[in-house]
């Protein structure tokens, strides 16, 4: 069976471009970690440059759009990793666990070829939900079918830290929160390509129309001035990192 993301990737690397501060965020967490293997790495976003990486990868499409000077790629899956036990001395997962088939063997399997720190970019259910959700309730529903809840990882890969990640109102990287201060964003169908849960939820134009309708009207506006008066937000994405052995 394809990856999804042989669909869904399409321009993907043209419409996820990884953020910097997010970016910052992830490196520190690696620590003083030297290799470091990138699971459901897609097309070499946050791969740290000063590292010896190695990605993981399903999806041809994504692998097709890595460019020349990316990390050597492995095409295949979270949940059978080619590797030897302690082969890392770091690993990561940003935004790719909630398109694994089986989590918990995913992670176990990451935590059995890493010496040293997991770190993932994942989403905590329990936050409240963005403001999009009032527009398209399934988004709700979705996520709490796709995303472990935080307690998951502690009793899958040992003691963990979780860290709230802040989202810049201006964050390049277009995932489904990225553009909370940029509403009008979510109207456009190239920007949407880039986001799985529109792909997965399917018919959104009723949702659509009400949003624009909000934004003609200055309704959206009105409900929703104090974000616009914020630079960053929290809107339930974390990392969660491994403590020390």
């Amino acid at each position: 069976m394809p990856a999804s993301y042989d669909t869904i990737g399409v321009d993907y690397s043209q419409l996820r471009k990884p953020d910097p501060r997010i970016g910052a965020l992830i490196d520190d967490a690696l620590g003083s970690a030297t290799t470091v293997l990138n699971v459901g790495a897609g097309a070499w976003s946050y791969e740290p440059a000063a590292r010896q990486v190695t990605a993981l990868e399903l999806s041809g499409e994504m692998i097709r759009q890595r460019p020349d000077d990316a990390a050597p790629v492995v095409q295949g899956r979270a949940e059978a990793l080619p590797f030897a036990q302690g082969a890392f001395d770091a690993s990561m997962a940003i935004l790719s666990l909630h398109h694994w088939t089986e989590q918990e063997t995913g992670l176990r399997k990451m935590r059995r070829v890493t010496r040293g720190p997991v770190v993932l970019l994942t989403f905590d259910t329990a936050h409240p939900a963005l403001w999009l959700a009032d527009y398209i309730p399934a988004l709700v529903t979705l996520d709490e079918a796709i995303f472990p809840s935080m307690k998951d990882y502690a009793r899958w890969l040992g003691p963990v830290d979780i860290i709230p990640v802040s989202i810049p109102h201006d964050c390049s990287d277009g995932f489904l929160s990225a553009y909370w201060r940029r509403p009008e964003a979510c109207l456009d169908p190239r920007v949407r390509r880039g986001i799985s849960s529109f792909w997965k939820i399917g018919d959104i134009s009723e949702g659509l129309k009400a949003l624009a309708d909000d934004l003609e009207s200055g309704a959206w506006a009105a409900r929703h001035a104090g974000l616009l008066e914020r630079d960053e937000a929290d809107f339930g994405y974390r990392l969660v990192v491994t403590r020390p052995y």
